[in-house]
């Protein structure tokens, strides 16, 4: 096993020096490894009991490996070396990060969005084993994924069946689907592990080993890493990070989670919808905001914001932790209230999931329930229902070009001119002080990744943190803190048309109609919650995103627009 640890300075210091003496009289530590659902009270205790697995999947998943071992030589022998991976939420994200950390291909497909589509089925399928992968067994992203492919599988001559790869929790209505058609096989995991906690169970392993990741090596350095998180220690790290990320008084509630030369890719994200999901609710939690190193967040001081940068060993760099940022590699001048946290993705993983699991605890809340998530699915559901899939909405609007503009009537009233970067400008303005901006893009996110600098734009002119999540991927992660966390966020939407849709076999209701409900169910859900929403919807794509690049570009100022420097 690398080394595993973390540095603390400032509030994030002072936090563990706080709450770790008394998580370790709690015997916290030790009782989470016993899988003591009473950790979080009484409210908590009857879901806590169904949710502890992922402190020891190992013997379980261990004995996993030889059969996806077996399975991969098989395919292989049969020409199938692609893998592709139908999942959403914590279906999809482990497994991506696993799979580009250690270096091998694996297509994640966890949209609606009917280019996406479109183009992971235009890749060709002669060669494509399909892992379908839904603890629910009923996420209707992941079954529309699956009715798109068996049609794809059929019209290339190919038996279905023997091209699908089934993961889910045992009894669910997928695996009772999948042992009825024959696929080729089914691969049940823990039900006691919550899909957010996943990664070290089937879920990240069967995708990921198909893929040709060494798993053995990834169990292993999460099992020593257990064996140091289970101990009643005040050098216990998890116990420190758990209290870094929850114990500051006031609480800083923003994670500006910054990547300097850790080695993993994509990380994250994936601690992103662990963090969100499990602690922001009852209207409280803490929000990760995944940026790059010198973004506008990572030089901010503000009172809210915790820094922390995931690094390589400081065995193996050359410059000493600085608490600025400055000696990691960023800039020379940011916030003191900082965490550096290093070792290996295997540690990793299971550091995360027991820290956010302590962070339950100091909060106060349930971190293994998302009481808020199923509205916007809800809502989306109703929308399939209606006829033209609409919100009805009565919002303000106007038109700039390719771009429809709907929402709080300042921004529309910004748009009056024909200029998108006073929109823009409008919408940062929106932020409040302790607030922060998230920007939600329903569209190809692999075809369309330069949307992304959008971020760094409005947080520069904002002087606030902003999230950036593709949709609908986003509403099985930070989805649940959005309408269950502190009420500051104000959501900009991006949505648009498309010149390619794509039937569901067998539903009557497309992808881009999917795509659509998901997109005006999550508005409405959002602003009957009081919370802002601001839809820019393109009706021709190319032009729409080369319109808000443009307009990026122009409202990237350095003033913060709600008077903070950024």
């Amino acid at each position: 096993m690398s080394a595993l640890g973390l540095q603390a300075t400032g509030d994030a210091l002072a936090a563990i020096d706080r709450h770790v003496p008394t998580l370790v009289s709690d015997r916290v530590a030790s009782r989470l490894a016993a899988q003591d659902p009473t950790l979080w009270g009484p409210a908590a205790e009857q879901e806590a009991s169904k949710r502890l697995g992922w402190m020891d999947p190992f013997e379980e998943s261990r004995a996993l490996v030889p059969q996806i071992q077996q399975l991969r030589a098989e395919l292989a022998a049969e020409g199938i070396n692609r893998v592709v991976l139908a999942g959403m939420g914590g279906s999809s994200l482990a497994p991506e990060v696993i799979a580009a950390t250690e270096g091998h291909p694996l297509t994640v497909l966890d949209s609606t969005d009917p280019e996406m589509v479109g183009n992971v089925l235009a890749a060709g399928v002669t060669d494509t084993v399909l892992v379908m992968s839904s603890k629910s067994g009923s996420t209707v992203e992941t079954d529309s994924q699956r009715r798109v492919f068996e049609q794809a599988f059929t019209d290339a001559g190919l038996e279905p069946g023997s091209r699908i790869v089934v993961v889910t929790d045992p009894g669910s209505p997928l695996e009772q689907l999948a042992r009825a058609a024959g696929y080729r096989r089914v691969f049940t995991a823990d039900p006691s592990v919550g899909g957010r906690y996943s990664a070290l169970t089937a879920f990240g392993l069967v995708p990921t080993g198909l893929a040709g990741v060494d798993l053995t090596a990834l169990l292993d350095d999460a099992e020593e890493t257990r064996e140091v998180l289970s101990t009643d220690d005040t050098d216990n790290p998890g116990l420190q990070l758990g209290a870094a990320m929850a114990g500051t008084e006031p609480l800083r509630n923003k994670l500006i989670f910054s990547d300097e030369a850790s080695g993993m890719v994509g990380f994250g994200s994936w601690a992103e919808q662990l963090i969100a999901e499990s602690t922001g609710k009852e209207g409280t939690g803490v929000l990760p905001v995944v940026v790059d190193a010198g973004d506008p967040e990572t030089v901010s001081d503000a009172g809210d914001l915790l820094q922390i940068r995931l690094v390589a060993d400081p065995e193996d760099r050359e410059e000493p932790f600085d608490p600025t940022g400055g000696a990691a590699g960023g800039p020379a001048a940011g916030s003191p209230h900082a965490l550096e946290v290093y070792g290996s993705l295997g540690s990793q993983l299971i550091l995360w999931e027991f820290a956010t699991a302590v962070a339950g605890r100091i909060l106060g809340i349930n971190p293994f329930d998302q009481p808020d998530v199923e509205a916007a699915k809800t809502a989306a559901r109703g929308l399939l229902d209606a006829t033209d899939g609409e919100s009805g909405t009565a919002e303000p609007g106007t038109v700039i070009g390719a771009v429809q503009i709907t929402g709080p009537a300042a921004v529309v009233q910004a748009g009056g001119g024909g200029d998108l970067t006073a929109v823009l400008d409008a919408v940062a303005r929106l932020v409040p002080a302790h607030g922060y901006l998230a920007v939600q893009a329903y569209l190809d996110r692999l075809g369309y990744t330069e949307l992304e600098v959008l971020r760094d734009a409005l947080a520069a002119r904002s002087g606030r943190p902003v999230t950036f999540g593709w949709g609908p991927r986003f509403l099985h992660s930070t989805g649940q803190y959005h309408k269950g966390g502190a009420p500051e966020g104000v959501f900009l939407q991006i949505t648009a048309d498309s010149d390619l849709d794509l039937d569901i076999p067998g539903r009557p209701f497309t992808f881009g109609e999917l795509l659509t409900a998901q997109a005006a169910g999550d508005a409405s859900v959002l602003r009957d919650t009081g919370r802002p929403v601001i839809r820019l919807h393109l009706t021709d794509r190319s032009a729409g995103v080369g319109a808000l690049l443009h307009a990026g570009h122009g409202a990237n100022g350095t003033d913060g627009a709600n008077g903070t420097d950024a």
